[in-house]
């Protein structure tokens, strides 16, 4: 993704789940045929990763949220959204999130810091509701969601037309602990956007589409955002078993 735009990076990385109507504004279809401007009004629809910017934002002194240093950051880990203080960051993030909160958000609170990080994957494993649906019976569903939401990544091994086969690790929980499985191949789609993508690429995937190519320092960084977050999130349900 190097010498793209913010608001390109924020449209592969956002499309797929908007389009199965999970998040932003219905029908939002200029992030996928919408100029950079029509981009960034839907982007600002989106109650979830554009809080994070406009956080990220103030607490870097970076103007624009939609910069391409820190929608990467936001999406992929590393970058300037690491080197922020968990707890300021999780103080800001809050003030703009808290008031949205309904009866399943209860668990945003700034115990949340303890875990928090300035990118997806702690949307995914921190705010979102599903890691505390794990070990209670109805394991299958909130696995599945996890995995899909979160950004994978894994090696172009196939490739037919807009049917793409990946070698990469999938979330698992074992009733005690989530950790990621050793590659397996998956077979994603190009729904939306088609970069020039060919066997032996690194790529990364949201829920099931292929979202662009990736150089090996950004692999670094999703796997080690990963792999940081499942740590935190796994002492959290650690300590919610023993209550």
């Amino acid at each position: 993704m190097k010498d793209v735009s913010g608001t390109e990076i924020f449209a592969r990385y956002a499309y797929a789940p908007n389009r199965l109507g999970y998040c932003g504004p219905p029908e939002a279809t200029a992030l996928r045929d919408g100029s950079p401007d029509e981009v960034r009004a839907v982007a600002r629809r989106f109650s979830g990763v554009w809080p994070y910017l406009r956080v990220m934002s103030r607490m870097t002194g970076i103007a624009d949220p939609m910069d391409p240093r820190l929608v990467e950051s936001y999406w992929l880990g590393g970058g300037l959204g690491a080197q922020l203080d968990a707890g300021r960051f999780t103080a800001e993030l809050l003030s703009l999130i808290g008031p949205l909160a309904g009866q399943y958000w209860a668990h945003l609170t700034a115990d949340l810091a303890a875990e928090a990080a300035a990118n997806h994957c702690f949307h995914v494993f921190g705010v979102y509701p599903w890691s505390r649906f794990l070990g209670k019976g109805m394991d299958e569903q909130p696995i599945h969601v996890l995995d899909s939401c979160r950004i994978g990544w894994g090696t172009v091994v196939d490739r037919d037309g807009d049917d793409i086969s990946v070698l990469g690790p999938r979330l698992l929980w074992d009733e005690n602990a989530l950790r990621l499985s050793e590659p397996s191949v998956q077979h994603i789609v190009i729904d939306g956007f088609a970069p020039e993508t060919t066997i032996g690429d690194q790529v990364a995937v949201h829920w099931g589409r292929l979202c662009g190519c990736l150089d090996l320092a950004q692999v670094h960084d999703l796997q080690a955002s990963t792999e940081h977050q499942l740590l935190a999130t796994n002492r959290r349900l650690a300590a919610d078993q023993r209550a």
